[in-house]
């Protein structure tokens, strides 16, 4: 794994750049957190067209082609939404990797979902990959962890 600093955004820009990918985000929790930290970096266009900001099970339906039963058996927030997300969110951009987020901020449980509660899926090199993680704090030091834990997981599998 490669080494993560504060501007880990620039890293994973970088990297992509070098390896001639294209990136997307399929974000529910974050709401666009991901891809924002992304566009900050001068040149992000090279790896980054469009990101898409899911956050009703709808939305992961008809966007990100989210299974409606995948929904009703795991919920929103599952390890198997957030591959079918990742998985989604590559495909409907044509994109060679998608990093995809879902889970509870807070400040209250949802369907009995902990807060803090997050799965961060990755498609990347036609493979899905999902982690599991346990924030604490507020609703936003919730999300802000998500956000840079994304980052991170690209940085690893890239």
């Amino acid at each position: 794994m490669k080494e993560c600093s504060l501007l880990t955004e620039n890293i994973v820009v970088e990297e992509l750049k070098s390896k001639k990918m294209i990136i997307t985000t399929a974000e529910s929790c974050t709401g666009g957190m991901i891809a924002s930290r992304i566009v900050n970096v001068p040149g992000a266009s090279a790896v980054f067209k469009q990101g898409y900001i899911t956050y009703c099970d709808e939305a992961k339906i008809s966007i990100l082609g989210v299974k409606a039963d995948t929904l009703e058996k795991y919920h929103a927030v599952s390890r198997e939404t957030a591959a079918q997300m990742a998985e989604g969110g590559a495909r409907a951009a044509g994109a060679d990797a998608c990093i995809a987020v879902t889970g509870v901020a807070g400040p209250d449980k949802e369907d009995g979902m902990p807060v803090g509660l997050v799965y961060i899926g990755l498609f990347i090199y036609d493979k899905t990959y999902v982690k599991e993680f346990h924030f604490s704090g507020s609703r936003t030091e919730i999300r802000n962890q998500a956000c840079e834990e994304a980052l991170k997981l690209i940085l690893e599998y890239i």
